[in-house]
């Protein structure tokens, strides 16, 4: 369990090109990104039947068809902001190309689908060396169109997807660009606070969990319409119309109760939000930009 972990975040311009971006332009700025120089060993090659959404594809070999959920990584989900184009990306990947899958410790999810790593094998045409493959989750997220995301106990890529994950957000790659869902009207400057380990059980000490924002700029901001969310597919708050003062606060708290001028509450009824491991805080706005994000 960790301890109370009293981080702050403020949005700021994107910084320059991290020397992880530069292995592919075209991911640097949002776009389609084809196989680069991330490579990993091979040992088995399958083929490619369905891309189903960003982060989970269909495949085929000798003993039929079966799903695939890609380990270390999670793209928006249907009907969010860049599904659409993490979907497309991941296509442009794997369209054609034989591909390795790689297990960690889980063999499946609760779902029945697989848990891999995808690599990218060399074919014919293909930029991709016969001495190497690449890292498809890895593209993701160095293109924006994915997040890292760590799902216990597969985890030995994680390190890697968290560094890329940082040089894509200070290049303001994909989803991380300040107008990646469309124009970003509102020019604002967030932090975050951020108490995640609740005392005892998380699951039964709901309003002991909580993530705070703060107004650091010079105006007030109209929250109408803006998400929270944390990097999983189903964790999703949305904020009513409410405005955050010039230097307030307001506190999301995991469990119920009645909202307030500084207090809001999720209601997230039987079971905590925020991992203890680590997971990262997102505010998007109205139009699904990321208006603020801890990663902790």
């Amino acid at each position: 369990m960790l301890a109370l972990s009293s981080c702050t975040s403020t949005v700021s311009p994107p910084a320059s090109t991290s020397d992880q971006s530069r292995n592919s332009s075209d991911t640097v700025r949002g776009q389609t990104p084809t196989a680069g120089s991330l490579r990993v060993p091979g040992v088995g090659q399958w083929a490619i039947a369905a891309v189903l959404d960003g982060d989970t594809v269909k495949v085929e070999g000798p003993n039929g068809q079966f799903t695939v959920r890609l380990i270390g990584i999670n793209a928006p989900e249907k009907g969010e902001c860049y599904a659409d184009r993490a979907t497309a990306a991941l296509q442009s990947l794997v369209a054609g190309m034989p591909v390795t899958l790689t297990a960690d410790v889980s063999d499946v999810d609760q779902f029945g689908r697989k848990l891999r790593f995808v690599d990218v094998g060399s074919s014919v045409g293909s930029s991709v060396g016969s001495s190497g493959e690449v890292d498809v989750g890895a593209m993701l997220i160095l293109g924006g169109f994915a997040l890292s995301r760590r799902y216990p106990p597969d985890v030995s890529r994680s390190d890697e997807y968290d560094q890329l994950q940082a040089g894509a957000q200070a290049a303001g790659a994909g989803l991380w660009g300040v107008d990646a869902c469309g124009p970003n009207a509102t020019k604002t400057s967030i932090g975050i606070t951020q108490h995640a380990n609740a005392a005892g059980d998380d699951n039964k000490n709901l309003d002991d969990e909580w993530v705070r924002f703060t107004n650091n700029g010079d105006s007030p901001v109209n929250f109408r319409g803006w998400v929270v969310a944390d990097e999983s597919a189903s964790h999703r708050y949305s904020f009513g119309d409410f405005i955050l003062g010039v230097g307030a606060s307001v506190t999301l708290y995991t469990g119920c109760g009645q909202d307030a001028e500084a207090s809001r509450y999720w209601c997230n009824v039987g079971s905590a939000v925020w991992n203890n491991a680590g997971d990262t805080v997102f505010l998007r706005n109205s139009t699904g930009n990321i208006v603020a994000s801890l990663k902790y």
